[in-house]
This record gives C-alpha cells, structure tokens and sequence, in this order.
C-alpha cells in the first residue's frame, strides 16, 4: 500500500486524526506512515499505532506493527510493558505475524 516512504511527508496532528476517523484504509496507512516517520511525539504515534494494531483490516494492523518499530528505531525508546504484550498477543494472526516479529526486532534493537 506504501510504495515509498521516502515520499512521505509530515502531517500535522490535527489532520492525522481526521483522516484517522475516516474508513479509508489507504489514507490511514498513508497517515500513520507520515506520523511515524516524523512526530516528535512519540508517545502519541506510540498510542495511535497500538489502537489500529487491533484492526480488522491487516493491511493497517500490520502497518501499525511496523510503524512501531519505525518508533523505536527512530526515537530509541518505547513503552515496552505496553508495546510488547499487545504485539505478542497478534503473533497468532497469520496475516500480520512477520510484521509483528520485525517490530519486536526492532524493539529489541533500538530501545
């Protein structure tokens, strides 16, 4: 769905979260890309990526796996006590499971 995300350009909060109140997936993940890659509020990326890890569409929940550990590679630090069991708990979802693994990596990496 994201080709490049060297083509991602930042996004301000405000238009994040309309466009995250919106049903388009490819707008979400677009989104959800451009806030991970460079809010400086990680602590808000953080929250926003772990309520669309739990979505049907596993196209962004896997995305929100992977903008994760686009946190912690990029900020150095995450909420591991809140971070790691939700994403363990998603291991068993087939569709996402490599995306979760890459992000514990990541994890386990950077932070």
């Amino acid at each position: 769905m994201i080709d490049n995300i060297h083509n991602i350009f930042p996004i301000d909060k405000d238009s994040a979260e309309k466009i995250f109140l919106s049903n388009n997936a490819e707008k979400i993940c677009h989104a959800m890309v451009a806030i991970a890659l460079h809010e400086q509020d990680w602590k808000w990326v953080q929250d926003k990526c772990l309520y669309f890890l739990t979505n049907d569409n596993p196209e962004i929940s896997g995305l929100a796996a992977t903008c994760l550990g686009h946190i912690a590679r990029i900020h150095r630090q995450i909420e591991k006590d809140k971070v790691i069991p939700l994403l363990r708990s998603r291991l068993n979802n087939p569709d996402i499971a490599g995306q979760i693994e890459d992000a514990l990596s990541d994890i386990a990496m950077f932070t």
